[in-house]
């Protein structure tokens, strides 16, 4: 069989209903891992779901406990044709986010595939169980055209609490590096930059989640009585947020800012555009950092948000001056940012600004990764990709949002490469979450086209090694 007629093969599955029925089935299940005891439907995700159609492929699958008691399972499926060939790693999750089954729009419900035109709505859709599933089956596509024999050994790591922060994941790697070996890790997540045009990303931005706080008594004073003479926190607090960017998003912390953007990174983003699709928002031009296109702005420098403000009773406002405030605010950065001294760096900024009463807590964080530009494998992917689809791809050095990539660099020391299968304006992690067919259809030919290039000898670039 040629590699022709395996894309045409793969788009015929497809429009057989193959894949919807794959996926119907999968979004069935109910697999909210930010849901509390929920492991056991996580796990039969994995057992009865997963297991069965990798197993039909040649795979030997295992299911582990996770090492952070109470987090949820993981699964490895390994296909070794031979000792000594080279592998490949591929990455997903089986877990979404939580139902949210009450905002959903009149027709539509979380866990029933509902399909209208080219958009098909059910969580997960876009996140992750549409994508694993257009990769998983254009890998059994090939094998089965090339007769059972890839030429390669592959790998497939499915984690079932990505949606709560993948606890458990980097001690899992370190603790079994060498059932994980591979030479190259290519995995499907994220959005593309749009709708119509494939994307590869090489990593991902960092984020930090930290929270400012302020108590100043216990209870709250009438704004009356006391009003004047006792501190308000929902003051200070808001005084203390605008010393971290100015009016317009710039950052104003000045050891949270990234290294220049290289060269590299800006011929690659000189391109992309931002937006203008369907259901996308309206960029502001004049937010965020001066001097930069809003391509960089988004996959190249860093960004600070706040996610909440609150002091006192936003929904039902009292005559009293609140007890305290908060506010929690996010750092999402690119790689050479100091985001490990993040709460050393803010709380000597709020000082500085005579706020030393504002306390500082990171409560969650992740590392940046980026693939050299330069790396024989970026080349390979885009040619193989454009060579399937007959269009062009945009290559982005990393996702502007966060992904467990540095798990995959920094631990198993592999080259990672993500083609995503979603689009910017998929209703990912919100009610009415939803895949375009049509891009489903697109990523299951090129996996395709991926996983048939990866076995060509006179190609990929692992078989030219010395």
């Amino acid at each position: 069989m040629t590699r022709a007629q395996v894309l045409a093969n793969s788009r015929r599955w497809f429009d057989d209903g193959h894949y919807q029925a794959l996926l119907k089935r999968r979004v069935a299940q109910p697999t909210a891992s930010d849901q509390p005891g929920n492991n056991e439907v996580l796990k039969a995700y994995l057992v009865q779901e997963i297991a069965p159609e990798l197993t039909a492929s040649g795979f030997d699958c295992q299911v582990f406990d996770n090492p952070v008691a109470g987090a949820p399972p993981l699964m490895v499926a390994r296909r070794i044709e031979a000792d000594g060939l080279p592998g490949v790693l591929t990455y997903g999750h089986g877990d979404v986010i939580n139902g949210q089954e009450a905002q959903w729009r009149a027709g539509l419900q979380p866990w029933q595939l509902v399909v209208e035109g080219d958009r098909w709505y059910g969580r997960g859709t876009a996140d992750n169980k549409g994508q694993h599933t257009a990769s998983l089956s254009a890998l059994r596509q090939v094998i089965d055209a090339r007769g059972g024999k890839l030429g390669y050994n592959v790998t497939v790591l499915l984690e079932m609490g990505e949606e709560a922060g993948s606890p458990g994941l980097r001690a899992f790697c370190e603790q079994h590096r060498a059932l994980l070996a591979a030479d190259l890790m290519i995995a499907c997540d994220g959005p593309r930059v749009h709708a119509q045009r494939p994307t590869v990303f090489l990593g991902s931005r960092g984020l930090v989640n930290f929270s400012l706080s302020l108590r100043s008594r216990e209870r709250a004073y009438h704004s009356g009585n006391w009003g004047g003479v006792l501190t308000n926190p929902g003051i200070r607090m808001a005084h203390a947020v605008a010393t971290l960017t100015d009016a317009h998003g710039r950052i104003l912390v000045s050891g949270l800012l990234p290294p220049p953007v290289s060269a590299e990174v800006r011929q690659a983003l000189a391109e992309v555009n931002i937006g203008g699709g369907e259901d996308d928002p309206v960029t502001n031009p004049g937010w965020g950092e001066p001097g930069l296109t809003p391509a960089e702005r988004l996959m190249a420098w860093n960004t600070l948000e706040v996610l909440a403000l609150g002091a006192g009773q936003p929904q039902r406002p009292v005559n009293a001056i609140p007890p305290s405030a908060v506010a929690h605010c996010q750092l999402r950065f690119v790689p050479g940012t100091r985001w490990e001294q993040l709460a050393d760096l803010v709380r000597k900024h709020l000082q500085a600004h005579g706020f030393d009463d504002i306390e500082v807590q990171v409560t969650a964080s992740s590392p940046a990764t980026r693939l050299d530009l330069k790396n024989p494998w970026v080349a390979w992917t885009m040619s193989s990709i454009e060579h399937s689809v007959g269009k062009p791809v945009t290559l982005l050095p990393n996702l502007a949002g966060s992904l467990p990539n540095d798990v995959f660099t920094d631990v198993l020391g592999l080259p990672t490469i993500w083609v995503p299968h979603s689009y910017p304006a998929c209703s990912q992690h919100a009610p009415n979450e939803h895949l375009l067919a049509s891009v489903a259809r697109e990523g299951v030919a090129m996996m395709a086209g991926l996983y048939w290039d990866l076995g060509d000898a006179a190609s990929a670039p692992w078989f030219l090694r010395a």
